[in-house]
């Protein structure tokens, strides 16, 4: 098992908060309460983590304060070629503080956004014999900074901005073949005569077999690559009557400045059967352009009695405007090289369905389900990043230990999703069997959260 410890608290010190999430790079519910209900959120109070959900639900409270102290879970079991992915095993901690003073409230909280990552042995046929394993780790959070306005008692406007982080650690490998399909052709003419000069280029004269790049600090804290910028959200919560309820949310694309490294944070390597053609190349990579994407959504809350709630939401990913190419840049001085790993994602669409139920004055009982296309293309599976999780079922609880205190539990499973790739000759890593195409993953998820309420 590969544990990772993402504190999710500490970004200002560049830790990362990489998640192996289920719609996309997506988590599947932010704070118990919603992820209990399936992920849906938009039309209802679910407490602190409404700042990452839908942030006018956050005028919903009542007046006072109130401080979530969150730790999550994620267990992806990853199976690419028959080999299982040693990254299995995330926590995520996260912390909201909210107040309410008459028809405003506002707060702070640092969550985890999502990612995706996995890590393959040394021997696995994704590390193409160069002898050391293969994995990658992307990683996005926020700081929060929400405001809601009660407009008055049937509508609540809502908004937060943002600050947003991202991380990335990559060890990837690739077959000569790959290699020239990621290679745009953009190249010194220093690194360009290292790789094919015919008299003693590594692919024309030596006859490489495989190449390698490498950034990756192999720290459950941090990533190698480091980017952040700005970001914002948008709601309304509008209540049609005493029992029913209705939400919309909008999900601003980030910001992001470019994702780099240090100078000498990465490596490029090439092999031929029997080990390296010499040493390691050391560099900087730059990773543009990586941008969370656009999302917008639409919830229903109907309380059927004072025991009963029922929530239903719809969400739109818009990953096209953000996955087309994956783009790095690997340099060292005046050289540099240029690479790209089409990506090709569709945009995905998201159901989610939830109920709670007042067992007794202490206890709430909650269910819930999120169902979602699968955004990754066949033709552009990579066993690196395959966020092809489809449907979860959720389930789980909250429970009142006094009148200022609470916990909330949820508990998530996506069931195991098989894809096989199609091959297509110029994209990298691409359906043919050496490549590993055949990917299964199935999750198992949880969060815990302790409020306060003063």
């Amino acid at each position: 098992m590969r544990l990772k410890k993402i504190l999710a608290l500490l970004p200002l010190v560049g830790m990362a908060a990489p998640a192996f999430a289920t719609n996309g790079m997506d988590l599947e519910g932010y704070g118990p309460v919603a992820a209990a209900m399936g992920g849906a959120s938009f039309a209802y109070d679910n407490g602190a983590g409404a700042m990452m959900n839908n942030p006018a639900t956050l005028g919903l409270m009542g007046e006072g304060s109130g401080i979530g102290v969150a730790l999550g879970f994620l267990g992806p079991n990853v199976h690419a070629a028959g080999v299982k992915s040693d990254g299995d095993a995330y926590f995520m901690p996260a912390i909201g503080y909210v107040t309410k003073r008459g028809d405003l409230t506002y707060g702070i909280g640092v969550y985890s956004q999502g990612g995706m990552g996995t890590e393959y042995g040394a021997g696995s046929p994704m590390a193409y014999g160069t002898g050391d394993k293969v994995r990658s780790e992307v990683g996005v959070g926020r700081v929060i900074l929400p405001l809601a306005y009660n407009v008055n008692d049937k509508l609540t406007i809502g908004g937060s901005l943002d600050w947003v982080w991202a991380t990335m650690d990559m060890k990837m490998a690739a077959s000569t073949p790959q290699f020239m399909a990621m290679a745009t052709g953009d190249m010194s003419s220093g690194f360009g005569n290292m790789l094919m000069n015919p008299g003693s280029g590594l692919i024309s004269h030596f006859g490489a077999d495989a190449f390698r790049i490498d950034f990756s600090d192999n720290s459950a804290f941090s990533g190698k690559a480091f980017g952040s910028g700005i970001a914002g959200k948008l709601g309304i919560v509008y209540q049609v009557d005493p029992a029913l309820s209705v939400g919309a949310t909008y999900h601003a694309k980030t910001r992001l400045g470019d994702m780099k490294t240090a100078a000498d944070g990465a490596s490029f390597s090439a092999y031929k059967a029997g080990g390296a053609l010499g040493p390691a190349v050391v560099g900087k990579i730059t990773i543009h352009n990586f941008q969370w994407p656009e999302t917008y959504g639409l919830g229903l809350a109907y309380r059927a009695n004072e025991d009963w709630l029922l929530a239903a939401d719809y969400k739109r990913i818009n990953w096209s405007g953000v996955m087309q190419d994956f783009k790095m840049t690997f340099s060292t001085g005046s050289d540099f090289a240029d690479f790209r790993i089409s990506q090709d994602w569709h945009n995905q669409n998201v159901v989610m369905i939830g109920a709670s139920y007042r067992a007794s004055a202490a206890l709430t009982l909650r269910c819930g389900g999120n169902f979602a296309n699968n955004p990754v293309p066949d033709d552009r599976v990579n066993p690196l990043f395959p966020a092809t999780v489809r449907n979860q079922y959720t389930l789980g609880f909250g429970y009142l230990l006094d009148r200022q205190s609470s916990i909330d539990f949820s508990l998530a499973h996506a069931p195991k999703v098989t894809v096989t790739g199609t091959q297509t000759a110029d994209v990298p890593f691409s359906g043919a069997p050496d490549n590993a195409s055949t990917i299964t993953h199935a999750q198992t998820n949880w969060q815990l959260q302790y409020g306060h309420h003063f």
